[in-house]
């Protein structure tokens, strides 16, 4: 049975709409540094600990969406911790048009995207993310407070990711215009969109699951540090 492009995330989308920054390297893969702290294997591949030694620096750290190997020294592998992965198959009904403006978000912005996401979405947003895909983001004045967007992506399939809100914004319905915006023009485009959540971020999986996003599976997220 042929797995489903889903169940390896990362893989899918370097072998996929973002061939043009993936770094490979036999049986492994990986976003640079600069874009995002994501590697993935093959899975039909037999031996992948010196392919990834190729790619990953001495002290880096990375993680695992999905299949993650058994990794001999001088790698460190946390224990695997499941997170959910959520898809929508409907529009949001969001109001859109009721609210702050919604800005496309370009490099122009960048610093204010990492000053956000250093808030509420510390690790993951790194300088070049934005390369992988559109944001967009509402501002109070210069300040940007609430932004969503693009991260891996197949050709039939678009993950959303980045959906933070600065703390002194929440409860306004922010997130939930953002969301409506990326997913509804995912479908339009006839992508799926899918999502990544933390089981222990009990407020965003209420977002999602009222916005009409259900439970597709559970992925184990697993860090791993290549030991200097």
């Amino acid at each position: 049975m042929k797995p489903h492009p889903l169940d390896n995330p990362v893989w899918s989308s370097l072998c996929s709409r973002h061939a043009d920054l993936a770094q490979m390297n036999g049986g492994a893969g990986r976003y640079p540094p600069d874009v995002a702290p994501f590697v993935a294997i093959d899975p039909t591949a037999p031996i992948v600990s010196d392919d990834l030694a190729a790619l990953i620096a001495p002290g880096e750290s990375v993680l695992f969406v999905g299949p993650a190997p058994r990794l001999p020294p001088p790698w460190q592998s946390d224990a695997p911790v499941l997170i959910a992965q959520m898809i929508c198959n409907d529009p949001i009904a969001a109001g859109d048009g009721v609210g702050p403006e919604i800005v496309e978000l370009s490099a122009a912005h960048v610093q204010d995207m990492l000053a956000l996401t250093a808030l509420v979405y510390p690790h993951y947003f790194r300088p070049r993310t934005i390369a992988m895909g559109r944001y967009i983001g509402i501002y109070d004045g210069d300040r940007l407070i609430a932004m969503a967007g693009e991260r891996m992506g197949m050709d039939r399939y678009q993950e959303i990711s980045a959906v933070c809100t600065h703390p002194e914004f929440l409860g306004r319905g922010h997130a939930q215009r953002l969301v409506a915006r990326i997913n509804n023009d995912a479908i339009e485009q006839g992508r799926q969109p899918f999502l990544h959540v933390s089981h222990q971020n009990s407020r965003a999986k209420a977002l999602y699951e009222r916005l009409g996003y259900a439970w597709r599976a559970d992925l184990p997220l697993t860090s791993v540090t290549r030991i200097a």
